[in-house]
């Protein structure tokens, strides 16, 4: 158990939350919510020791074991994949080699009666009985096992760390996270960076094996698979409830519901009370009576009612020109780096109107298909787009091609046409840009702020073939539900590649699988292909 106790933090004189406690108790699979700015990620921290609050501490047993997952993070790059998570179990190993150290030195010792003989027995008596105590395990296979699941191939296991993107890393440091078995598990959007095989797999590991665990995700499905328990921040308080995000979602409309019907009594109770002070006021007879009314009124507290976003933004795709038949069409594609050879003989004939996927695991090939699709990288067969297809394109590196000098405002307005920019400001605040930010520069926004400002201003630009490749990573659950009712309501063409199950669930009618080096298309919704391959997913990787 890990206990919470009156954690306050202010920043420059601002509370961000004011006197939180709660429990976190074994086996709690808790997530964290709140919006942008609310203090989520700051309050993990101080969980894990990493910051400090301004008022309040969090207390723990003595060899209670957290593991936190920032969103961030580096690892090593002097190792293999398999030695940098082998680290996990760094302390046995520390502890085997330190026994073993000291039976040498009492195998080769002679000064039998000596105190610091004497002292070697009693270090080796210790440690050997909390060694042995230990459960017997291979830890290779345990390695092994982590690293498969998480979307690792055998031969990436003698890989260097160097080798590998950021995303990878993030995966080597949750393997380890996992292996240690800690008593709370932390994690700050870990399903940023991964598939939707590693998703479930890692969802299943966090239910069936992991403790206790507290995440901020704005994955909607995964939040609801592992959480038995949802904390809102709001507003510098803290809400507790024993339900999943969807159930807190109907909990939290109902409390704010008798928030507002308390807050409307009260201030027409309070209206009452005024109309009877200006009435009587100077009244001798009731002087007493009136200046006991205001004391009351002073000393009352007033009804808060939660923040809630009520905005009805809807956004819609500008009209564009009608496209070919086939605005995308893809022959005997095959594609290779060296040796490796990504996929061969592909084929793929996208009709205009068809909303579609590319799933399988990373590296498997959706974004190089995406990549000769845009005419981006040679290849050997035929692939590209057909008669008037007009292209908005979304790339995992779509941030880095805004201009730099630009300011946020700029940037959207370059792009808006007609009516709909008189809602630029209402658009930006639904991606989380609002007031004085939307005149910052764009070379000082964060990659996520960048990754939001590139997604709004492909919302507005006149297209009639989307390709999206890994949209949602930096977008908070609202701004993925406005851009979702977008998709649903454009009638061009699209091509998706989303490891967001909860994102994808609804948008496609055909799923193109990338796995073997072959691209495999199934004539069936998403979310039957999804379901379907959970099942088989379980039954390959076993927990």
């Amino acid at each position: 158990m890990i206990s919470v106790e009156g954690v306050s933090v202010q920043f420059s004189g601002q509370s961000l939350f004011d006197n939180i406690s709660f429990v976190v108790n074994e086996q709690d699979k808790v997530a964290l919510m709140g919006k942008n700015g609310a203090g989520k990620s700051t309050l993990m921290k101080i969980i894990a020791g990493i910051q400090k609050p301004t008022k309040g501490h969090v207390q723990c047993a003595k060899d209670y074991v957290i593991a936190y997952l920032p969103q961030h993070l580096l690892t090593e790059d002097n190792c293999t994949v398999f030695e940098e998570t082998s680290k996990a179990f760094g302390s046995y190993f520390e502890m085997k080699e330190t026994l073993e150290h000291l039976n040498h030195q009492l195998e080769t010792r002679t000064d039998y009666s000596s105190p610091e003989y004497m002292s070697i027995i009693e270090k080796a008596s210790d440690l050997g009985e909390k060694f042995y105590s230990l459960e017997e395990v291979n830890y290779d296979a345990e390695v092994e096992k982590a690293l498969l699941g998480l979307g690792f191939e055998r031969y990436d296991f003698h890989r260097q760390t160097k080798e590998f993107s950021g995303g990878w890393r993030m995966r080597i440091e949750l393997a380890k996270i996992l292996l240690q078995k800690p008593d709370l598990i932390l994690l700050d959007e870990p399903t940023n960076h991964i598939d939707i095989e590693s998703v479930i797999w890692l969802e299943n590991f966090l239910v069936n094996k992991a403790k206790a665990v507290i995440v901020i995700s704005h994955d909607r499905a995964f939040v609801d698979n592992i959480t038995n328990r949802t904390i809102e921040l709001t507003m510098g308080r803290i809400y507790d409830y024993k339900a999943n995000y969807s159930h807190y979602l109907q909990l939290r409309a109902e409390r704010r519901a008798q928030q507002m019907k308390a807050y409307k009594e009260q201030q027409k109770f309070i209206a009452e009370q005024q109309r009877f002070i200006e009435r009587f006021k100077g009244t001798y007879s009731k002087t007493n009576q009136v200046a006991s009314v205001e004391r009351m009124l002073e000393k009352l507290e007033i009804i808060e009612v939660d923040e809630v976003d009520n905005s009805s933004l809807r956004l819609r795709f500008p009209p564009s020109i009608r496209s070919g038949d086939y605005p995308v069409i893809a022959k005997d594609l095959s594609k290779a780096y060296g040796e490796h050879v990504v996929f061969q003989d592909a084929n793929l004939a996208i009709e205009r109107g068809e909303k579609v996927c590319f799933v399988g695991r990373n590296g498997e090939g959706k974004s190089t298909m995406i990549k000769a699709i845009m005419g981006e990288i040679e290849f050997e067969g035929e692939c590209g787009l057909g008669h008037n297809a007009m292209v908005g394109y979304f790339a995992q590196n779509q941030a880095s091609l805004l201009d730099p000098n630009l300011s946020i405002f700029e940037t959207v307005e370059e792009v808006a046409k007609g009516d709909i920019r008189k809602e630029i400001k209402n658009i930006l605040g639904r991606f989380m840009f609002s007031g004085e930010d939307i005149d910052k520069k764009v070379k000082v926004l964060s990659g996520g702020e960048k990754t939001r400002l590139a997604m709004v201003k492909l919302l507005l630009e006149p297209v009639n073939v989307l390709i999206l490749d890994e949209p949602t990573n930096h977008l908070d659950m609202k701004s993925k539900d406005v851009l979702k009712e977008a998709l649903l309501g454009f009638d061009g063409t699209l091509i998706l590649v989303s490891h967001d199950r909860d994102f994808l669930m609804g948008l496609s009618q055909k799923v193109f699988e990338f796995k073997n080096k072959r691209v495999i298309e199934h004539f069936e919704t998403i979310d039957a292909f999804l379901e379907r391959n959970r099942i088989k997913n379980l039954k390959e990787i076993d927990l």
